[in-house]
């Protein structure tokens, strides 16, 4: 979900436009931060750019981390290196 804000009276276009047009729809144009109405308005809206990078790219919590996997992958090693005794080792 991308809340947008717009001001009042676009908003309130929008949704007299809605009420007239059976079937209205809008267009959401997140690269260049636009909403498009069906006659081809455009309404620019502000988004901050990191959030508008993990949309673009669908990047969750989970996926920015995993941008990081080899870094991570890198830490562990050396971290394991100089401490040996924290690998984890089943009890037989």
């Amino acid at each position: 979900m991308l809340p947008i804000i717009l001001p009042e009276t676009q908003v309130s276009k929008l949704f007299d436009d809605v009420k007239a047009f059976p079937g209205y729809k809008l267009r959401i144009d997140l690269e260049r931060q636009v909403v498009v109405t069906q006659d081809g308005s455009e309404l620019h809206f502000d988004i901050e750019p990191f959030r508008k990078h993990c949309l673009l790219n669908g990047l969750d919590d989970i996926g920015l981390t995993l941008q990081k996997a080899d870094l991570i992958r890198a830490f562990e090693a050396e971290r394991l290196a100089r401490h040996p005794w924290l690998e984890s080792r089943p009890v037989a």
